[in-house]
């Protein structure tokens, strides 16, 4: 589990690494928020900012990370703000190997975090998104994987099933919930939606902010809805969602046009959410990194709360989906 886990991604390995490629860095290795890969920034010779990032070995294959770096690309060269790898070396890759990494180097990129209750950055958002979608419709992932239900629900289910770190006494409820959530959800999923490429994982803390968007992290790119890389533009109460919702989609149409019919998705993409970030932690618990990290996932008061809204999900799930 050494590779799994990092523990051999010291600091001169990381600077080795780097040097392969003909960059060589004049400051020390700044770690960035990432859980999944570990991302470093630093200043190199040529006193520019780099990001360079290494993949959580036996998570993707080369094609898969590859897949991502090429999409990523298309995506820049069609003018959207989207922070691509950089190519390198004499063969003008993204993705290289140092030892028993891999990696990838990008320009880094600034601003502040997107907001999410501001309506004019929700209609520039819209737009983008639609631009997003417009290229990504044009052709299909061959390697990526797809949104659904199996490695979103059965897949971390079974996870949860198998990990120690729900509490005895909590097991019977916290399965019983689960149980109807992921059979309710599977219901919204019953009928067939256009898959196309997507972001994946859009989130506030995956759009960078000045004088307009900047996408960064296409490290969880599917295929899927294009509902999935508009939802979790959505908070507050049902209301605000219905306004923010609406000037999305709006935006977005002009662009690339929204089929309303995957708002029915919009409560079991978040339940979805909900399961698999659980049964990730669980997955990533030997990475010492998370324990450190997520302290509060192996105690009762967390599977507690998480009983709860998973009641509440499942009410959502009943509920009708929001309408244009």
């Amino acid at each position: 589990m050494s590779d799994f886990t990092f523990s051999k991604l010291n600091p001169d390995l990381i600077l080795d690494a780097i040097e392969t490629v003909d960059i060589r860095a004049e400051s020390g290795l700044l770690a960035l928020n990432s859980y999944e890969n570990r991302v470093y920034q630093f200043l190199a010779e040529d006193n520019k900012r780099y990001v360079v990032k290494f993949y959580r070995p036996q998570r993707w294959t080369d094609s898969q990370i590859q897949e991502e770096h090429d999409f990523a690309l298309e995506l820049s060269h069609q003018e959207i703000p989207v922070v691509a790898p950089l190519q390198l070396g004499a063969n003008k890759s993204t993705l290289h190997h140092h030892e028993a990494y891999r990696f990838a180097v990008f320009p880094s990129a600034g601003g502040r975090q997107f907001e999410v209750d501001n309506l004019d950055q929700l209609e520039w958002m819209g737009r983008f998104i639609g631009r997003i979608h417009r290229v990504a419709q044009a052709k299909s992932f061959k390697h990526r994987p797809q949104i659904d239900t199996t490695s979103y629900l059965d897949t971390p289910k079974q996870i949860l099933e198998n990990g120690s770190l729900l509490p005895h006494h909590l097991q019977t409820a916290f399965h019983t919930i689960l149980d109807m959530v992921i059979s309710e959800t599977k219901m919204k999923f019953s009928q067939q939606f256009t898959q196309i490429r997507l972001h994946g994982d859009l989130h506030p803390g995956n759009i960078l902010w000045r004088d307009g968007p900047t996408f960064v992290d296409l490290d969880d790119c599917r295929t899927g809805p294009a509902i999935q890389d508009l939802w979790m533009m959505l908070s507050g109460d049902r209301q605000q969602q219905f306004i923010q919702l609406d000037t999305l989609v709006e935006a977005y149409d002009e662009f690339h046009s929204f089929d309303t019919n995957e708002l029915v998705l919009i409560e079991a993409l978040r339940a979805m959410r909900m399961v698999h970030y659980m049964a990730w932690l669980s997955q990533r618990w030997e990475d010492p990194a998370f324990p450190q990290a997520f302290p509060w996932f192996a105690e009762d008061k967390y599977w507690e709360n998480q009983i709860l809204a998973l009641k509440e999900q499942y009410s959502a799930l009943q509920e009708a989906p929001l309408k244009l």
